[in-house]
């Protein structure tokens, strides 16, 4: 396993350029890059910056099934990253399904035997969807990974709804982008998944996520966000020593790329550096628990 970095929380306005964070994360040891929406989609930069680190994906998660010009701009800003990383060797395109707000979650979802199951009909969109991007990825290869994330347009987001989705698009080149930090949040076991979707796990995000016991019991589950923040690995709920074996077993051999959402290590480009490197010293030492 490797370690690689989302370039999202150093490649942005006021920060750093895609050049300098490319320079940054080869002089600290990070093995590929995975870029984020903020990074230039321009050819001659993106070769500039594969001389300094291996670029390994691209992600954009939106929900390109809204209706009108949002949806559908949403949708051609996925594919064009889909021919993009096509042309130059990217290997993975990392996204979300879209979600239909034409079936609102409390309409969607009919009971049988006592269980809420999303009816296959409001499946539709999303395949249709699904198979659209892989034709589009079909001659050069590129994989499509989902990412787990519930807020970003998405119904990829827990095993149940994941079985759905790999039921109804067999490709194999369909995979996952496992973010870990939001099972925690949801309240679902963040190791089990690797293993029961091992032949579909293609990317891995490197983020944690804290739960804030007292702020929960005060306002529940339902009020808002606010009993729980997102953090840089090492600093939540996650044992990297645990994922790590469970990524060991299901025979994963891919990267670890950090995601840096933690709102303590943010401010400056100083803590955000900070921030990643407790991340991935954090995850080195559950890989190469040998070295000191």
């Amino acid at each position: 396993m490797r370690i690689g970095l989302l370039t999202n929380s150093l490649c942005k306005p006021k920060m750093l350029s895609l050049l300098e964070t490319a320079k940054w994360a080869e002089e600290n040891g990070f093995e590929e890059l995975e870029l984020g929406p903020s990074a230039p989609l321009d050819e001659s930069v993106l070769e500039q910056a594969s001389l300094h680190i291996k670029l390994g994906a691209i992600i954009y998660c939106r929900n390109p099934l809204l209706p009108g010009l949002e949806g559908a701009d949403f949708k051609e800003q996925t594919l064009k990253r889909i021919r993009l990383a096509g042309k130059l060797g990217i290997p993975k395109v990392i996204t979300s399904t879209g979600i239909d707000r034409g079936y609102e979650w409390d309409e969607a979802f009919d009971f049988h035997d006592g269980i809420r199951k999303l009816p296959i009909r409001s499946m539709d969109p999303v395949v249709s969807l699904m198979n659209e991007y892989l034709e589009a990825s079909e001659s050069c290869g590129t994989k499509i990974c989902l990412e787990t994330c519930p807020i970003m347009g998405n119904i990829a987001i827990s095993p149940y709804l994941l079985s759905l989705i790999f039921d109804k698009v067999p490709n194999k080149r369909l995979g996952l982008c496992y973010d870990p930090s939001h099972l925690v949040w949801e309240m679902m076991d963040p190791y089990r998944p690797i293993l029961t979707f091992k032949d579909r796990l293609y990317h891995v995000h490197g983020k944690d996520a804290e739960i804030d016991r007292k702020r929960l019991d005060e306002v529940g589950i339902l009020s808002d966000f606010s009993w729980w923040r997102y953090r840089v690995p090492g600093l939540g709920e996650i044992s990297w020593v645990k994922m790590v074996s469970n990524l060991y077993e299901a025979d994963y051999d891919g990267v670890i790329s950090i995601e840096h959402e933690d709102p303590v290590w943010e401010g400056s480009v100083c803590k955000v550096k900070k921030g990643i490197l407790i991340g991935k010293r954090t995850i080195e030492k559950a890989i190469h628990p040998e070295k000191p």
